[in-house]
């Protein structure tokens, strides 16, 4: 199998990448490096994986990389909600065109695609669990904090009509909080900031009261997700949240961290007006419903919570004997 991943030098697409190689994969690798390091891709060099580097902007850079491919998993996108509120104009483009260049090359390549989608899509509703036809809750479009989960959301909608009308085999997926090694924490992602503070014996920020609640997912259990559900001729034209099952809150995630790591760090609360601009919005829980995919491609997560945890701590602590 030749596979494209765009994004492919991130956190979920290097560790995809690796995968894929180990198992005898050629991969094509297209990022362009605005937040992926080309070094996360080091555990998978070899004579199966080329790297280009360059953006789902770019069509002709997109088409070269897309060549001979027989599937394409597409994680490439502006990310972490640092990054789309300082940028969100550029973020916007890069998400609804760049997504719809990647489509156009699959239907006319006949590729298989997954598009990676994301759990911000649900917005600010608490519901229980969240399932995929839960409904969407914004606050004002006029707020930049929503831009992504927007623009996410029509990249869904885009896809699906290219299913209906050109006959692309697209699956949709919707990660919940996605976790571990290589996964940087200068985008706000809240676990590998956290533990970054925690193994250095810093105080750990919180974000508001942190009373707001999360579940979270090991990486290697959304692949495993994510490669069932593409290989499945079922899956096409359908969403399926990817998401662990146990509900924590921020508070009690930062406490977890500093009892795993041993760490002497101290928890310091940070109003949300002083971490982001004036009027941030934030969801006070989201927890999934992962039933679909339970019951389509028998997916479970296997992963716990300290083990995921953990995994991020020997991670981090790497990079600071470094």
């Amino acid at each position: 199998m030749r596979t494209l991943i765009t994004g492919g030098a991130g956190f979920i697409g290097s560790t995809l990448a690796t995968r894929l190689v180990s198992e005898g994969n050629e991969v094509v690798v297209l990022d362009d490096l605005s937040t992926g390091r080309e070094e996360n891709l080091d555990p998978a060099r070899g004579d199966l994986l080329t790297f280009t580097k360059g953006s789902i902007l770019d069509t002709d850079a997109l088409a070269g990389a897309a060549a001979g491919c027989e599937q394409v998993f597409h994680l490439a996108a502006a990310v972490g909600v640092d990054n789309i509120i300082e940028r969100p104009l550029e973020s916007l483009h890069t998400n609804l065109q760049g997504t719809e260049n990647v489509l156009d090359v699959c239907v006319e390549i006949g590729a298989r695609v997954l598009i990676a989608s994301t759990s911000e899509i649900y917005g600010k509703n608490a519901i229980d669990s969240l399932d995929e036809e839960s409904d969407r809750i914004y606050g004002s479009p006029l707020k930049s904090r929503w831009s992504y989960a927007e623009a996410k959301s029509l990249d869904e909608l885009v896809t699906s009509i290219y299913v209906a009308d050109r006959g692309l085999e697209a699956v949709i997926v919707r990660p919940f909080n996605t976790v571990g090694p290589r996964q940087t924490g200068r985008y706000g992602m809240v676990v590998p900031r956290l533990v970054g503070q925690a193994v250095r014996n810093l105080p750990i920020s919180v974000y508001g009261d942190g009373n707001q609640s999360r579940c979270f997912l090991h990486v290697s259990d959304l692949l495993e997700g994510m490669l069932r559900l593409i290989d499945h001729p079922l899956a096409i034209g359908t969403p399926f949240n990817l998401g662990g099952p146990t509900e924590i809150t921020i508070n009690g995630l930062a406490e977890r961290i500093i009892e795993l790591s041993g760490s002497t760090s101290t928890i310091e609360h940070i109003p949300y007006s002083k971490a982001y601009a004036k009027g941030f919005e934030d969801m006070r829980r989201r927890v999934p419903n992962t039933a679909r995919a339970r019951e389509l491609v028998d997916w479970r997560p296997t992963f716990t919570l300290d083990e995921i945890i953990t995994s991020v701590i020997n991670f981090e602590r790497t990079r600071v004997e470094a």
